[in-house]
């Protein structure tokens, strides 16, 4: 398969899960009942609240996946365009931008456990 069908597919994918996501996330918020699930007519569409949040966990670790696909195939134009725009200090700010990925992380991680 070609490269740019290959980013083509990924960009599809990634368009249709983000989509459902934000449909999911409206349904979440506004239209499905909130409530326990032993209530029998606390559903919608045959599944339970906790049902649809189990699907829209499942949808952005799908999210995840994709970006990291569509950031790696289109790794040269993000280090060019960086290139171009901080010139010299380009290193330095790949640099900052990695130091402040692993600092976000480490906090999200240090809130979990707490």
């Amino acid at each position: 398969m070609k490269k740019n069908t290959l980013k083509h597919f990924v960009d599809t994918l990634l368009f249709i899960d983000i989509s459902s996501m934000a449909i999911l996330g409206f349904l979440l918020g506004f239209v499905i009942p909130k409530g326990r699930e032993g209530v029998s007519d606390n559903s919608f569409l045959w599944l339970h609240r906790h049902q649809w949040a189990d699907i829209h966990l499942f949808l952005s670790l799908v999210l995840v996946v994709l970006l990291g696909f569509h950031l790696w195939f289109n790794r040269t134009w993000i280090v060019q365009s960086v290139k171009i725009y901080f010139g010299d200090h380009s290193k330095n700010f790949f640099w900052i931008i990695s130091l402040a990925w692993v600092m976000v992380l480490f906090l999200g991680w240090m809130i979990a456990i707490l």
